[in-house]
C-alpha cells in the first residue's frame, strides 16, 4: 500500500508528521516512556538507599580490590557511589539522551567490580541487561527525547 507523502522545498519526500497524540500512542515512544521513567526511579532510590541500607546492605558488593583502592575506605566509596546514581538518575530526568549512556556506562562499570567478587555473577548478568535497557533509552531518545 503506498505510503502518504509531501514533497519539501528541497524536492525530497518526507512522510507526514505525526501529532503528539499520534505519537505517544506509538509503541516505541511508550517503550521509550517506560525506559525513561525505570533509569531516572531506579538509579534515585539505589543511591538513596546507599545511605539508609533498607532495601540492602550495599557494602558487600563492593570489591575488596576496589575498596583498597579508595583512599576514604569502603562504606564511604559506597555513599559517594550513591551521590553518583542520584546524580546520575537525575541526568537521565533532564538530559536522557546523555543521562541513558551515563548509566550505561556506570553499569557497566558495577559489572566489572561485581566480577571481582565470587558469588555475584548473576547480579552481574542482571546488571548487563540494565546496561542493555539503558542504551536501549540512549537509542530511543535520539528520536524521543532531549
Amino acid at each position: 500500500m503506498a505510503q502518504p507523502f509531501t514533497a519539501s522545498a528541497d524536492g525530497a519526500f518526507a512522510e507526514r508528521t505525526k501529532t503528539r497524540s499520534e505519537l505517544r500512542a506509538t509503541p516505541a515512544y511508550q517503550a521509550y516512556q517506560i525506559l525513561h521513567a525505570a533509569f531516572v526511579i531506579a538509579p534515585i532510590l539505589a543511591g538513596i538507599d546507599k545511605f539508609l541500607h533498607l532495601l540492602t546492605n550495599w557494602d558487600v558488593y563492593l570489591a575488596p580490590r576496589i575498596a583498597n583502592l579508595s583512599p576514604i575506605g569502603g562504606h564511604e566509596l559506597m555513599l559517594v557511589v550513591g551521590v553518583i546514581e542520584i546524580l546520575a538518575g537525575l541526568l537521565v530526568a533532564f538530559r536522557p539522551r546523555l543521562g541513558a549512556y551515563v548509566v550505561m556506562a556506570w553499569l557497566l562499570a558495577i559489572i566489572v567490580n561485581l566480577l571481582l567478587l565470587p558469588g555475584f555473577f548473576d547480579i552481574a548478568l542482571r546488571d548487563f541487561g540494565l546496561a542493555l535497557g539503558a542504551l536501549a533509552l540512549g537509542r530511543l531518545s535520539k528520536q524521543y527525547g532531549s
